[in-house]
């Protein structure tokens, strides 16, 4: 991804997006050929020349002080996570493009892999590109509809765009599209000299018209906690909160837990995919436990 590209048509999508009552300009009822804020606009809002507010959106941010990027942060009303992928930009532009990859971690160690197998929810380990590296039964079953696709590691983004079982795994899935492309933009722009990355970001763009459509938005989010809605071929519809904490020791590794509400038919559902999680290493010697898996579980425990 070239990083002028980039840094050009985040700004512009960003001023797009705020209307001139929103950043305290009047409007005296001529209408606007521009959608959003006028370059001037912003330039004067954030206290810099117009010609090099012009200079910065054309994608020559190298040498902007942090003021500056602080400054257009607040007049384009940049959400935290915005703000950080706007300096995530600048970094790159002011690095050597020699600069060495940071390829995504693609193990996770043993100490972190007990801690893993000792948590009775589900839980699991990604990494930047949304690999699924290492989980405990009950994550596995969770998520094993990803796992029907051979290529090791799992991948939720690719089983996302790639996989028609997606739309019926994921109830909310232009929501959980909106999020996954939003989160790959993120770390695109911490990472953007990763080849794993580039490659999965290629392969998704190439044969998903969903995924260039949201690709083009230039939203950036991560995601730290809040509710997932799964329509699992096992047990049927969960609703369940998810907490994701970021292993400090393991640069880039996220790890996932999720939860359902006591007493609900959500929890029950957990109990059931526990029940059925332990046939899963058996199954898999004999080819992956997933074939059937469109069967109800009264079915599949007959």
């Amino acid at each position: 991804m070239d990083n002028r590209t980039e840094v050009q048509d985040f700004l512009t999508s960003r001023r797009a997006r705020v209307a001139p009552e929103q950043a305290g300009i009047p409007v005296y009822g001529r209408s606007r050929r521009v959608k959003g804020l006028r370059r001037e606009e912003v330039a004067m809002l954030a206290g810099v020349s117009v010609d090099y507010y012009v200079r910065m959106e054309r994608g020559n941010i190298s040498g902007v002080s942090e003021s500056i990027l602080d400054a257009v942060a607040r007049t384009l009303q940049l959400s935290e996570v915005e703000h950080a992928h706007l300096y995530d930009l600048a970094n790159t532009a002011n690095s050597s493009g020699a600069r060495r990859a940071r390829p995504a971690a693609h193990h996770v160690r043993p100490a972190v892999q007990r801690i893993i197998d000792s948590i009775a929810a589900p839980a699991w380990v990604r990494n930047g590109k949304a690999d699924f590296l290492a989980g405990n039964r009950p994550g596995r079953a969770l998520y094993a509809p990803i796992f029907v696709d051979p290529r090791r590691p799992g991948n939720t983004a690719r089983f996302l765009f790639l996989d028609p079982r997606a739309g019926d795994f994921y109830p909310d899935w232009p929501e959980m599209a909106r999020g996954m492309v939003a989160t790959l933009r993120a770390e695109a722009g911490k990472h953007p000299y990763d080849k794993g990355l580039t490659d999965l970001i290629g392969e998704l763009a190439t044969h998903s018209e969903p995924f260039r459509q949201l690709w083009a938005s230039h939203e950036v989010l991560v995601h730290r906690n809040g509710t997932k809605r799964l329509r699992h071929p096992v047990v049927g519809d969960l609703e369940l909160t998810y907490e994701a904490m970021q292993l400090t020791t393991d640069e880039g590794l996220t790890l996932l837990i999720y939860a359902a509400e006591p007493g609900s038919r959500s929890e029950e559902g957990l109990r059931l995919l526990n029940s059925w999680a332990p046939q899963e290493d058996a199954e898999e010697a004999e080819g992956g436990p997933f074939a059937p898996l469109n069967e109800p579980l009264t079915r599949r425990t007959q």
